[in-house]
């Protein structure tokens, strides 16, 4: 607790009106956002690169994200840092009776069942005055990809959802087919590609796949398998833009198969 008190007072000297670091002291709700998307981003990549050292120093990056919204909130006498973590360990507690209140579920999807349902019970005594939606209390800034998972999921939970996935690869065609067909039209083809995407996330629920992950992990392979391919056009002494479509294929094709083999 001593670290954590350290830091506090840290981040309360950095915003001391007098003798404060005049960054730090400018600095609003909205305009830490962007820095905190970017430290919680680097957090995933760290652990994505399985580089812990690195983790350790993100984590603390992102630590300093929440003491400084948790300052500016103490600043106007909404809420501390203090009530912050009472808050979310009442929280915990309150959705893990299996844990803390000595509640029995059969399996870990009875427990997922339990815990949605609390989350939605939670969500009505918030909004119990306010017209309410099932989609309430999404935030709308997560990736595209994140947020299209989070409705569907929320969506499920009412019964909103195809059976299995057979449905949803049929869908996937059927809108890979209307992209096809409106390909001619910018505007439609833009809205297509949209719908296309969003069933491709739904497949990836259904497949039991994070479709944020999935990407990464995606865009990873294709960036090392890339660079591979820009060697090899180096070791044959032509740089990769003067290689024929043809001649990329190929060499692509090399590159993919020692990769799998690798695996």
């Amino acid at each position: 607790m001593h670290s954590i008190e350290r830091l506090l007072n840290i981040m309360q000297r950095l915003r001391d009106p007098d003798r404060g670091c005049p960054w730090d002291r400018a600095q609003t709700y909205r305009s830490i956002v962007p820095h905190t998307l970017e430290e919680a981003y680097e957090v995933a990549d760290a652990i994505e690169r399985e580089d812990y050292a690195e983790l350790q120093d993100e984590l603390g990056d992102l630590l300093f994200q929440v003491v400084f919204y948790a300052q500016l909130a103490r600043e106007e006498g909404r809420f501390d840092f203090e009530q912050i973590a009472t808050a979310i360990a009442d929280k915990l507690e309150r959705r893990h009776p299996h844990v803390f209140a000595n509640k029995h579920f059969a399996d870990a999807e009875s427990q997922t069942r339990h815990w949605e349902a609390l989350k939605t019970q939670e969500r009505a005594e918030k909004s119990a005055q306010e017209r309410q939606s099932i989609l309430d209390g999404i935030a709308h800034t997560l990736p595209a990809l994140s947020l299209a998972n989070k409705l569907q999921r929320r969506a499920a939970q009412v019964g909103f959802d195809w059976p299995d996935h057979t449905g949803v690869v049929a869908k996937v065609q059927e809108e890979l087919a209307e992209l096809q067909q409106d390909w001619s039209d910018p505007d439609r083809r833009e809205d297509e590609v949209g719908d296309l995407l969003f069933t491709v996330v739904n497949l990836a629920r259904h497949a039991g796949c994070d479709p944020e992950a999935a990407l990464r992990r995606a865009n990873q392979k294709f960036e090392r398998r890339f660079r591979d391919l820009e060697v090899a056009c180096q070791s044959q002494q032509r740089p990769i833009e003067q290689c024929s479509a043809d001649e990329l294929e190929a060499q692509w094709s090399s590159i993919k198969k020692m990769h799998e083999n690798s695996a």
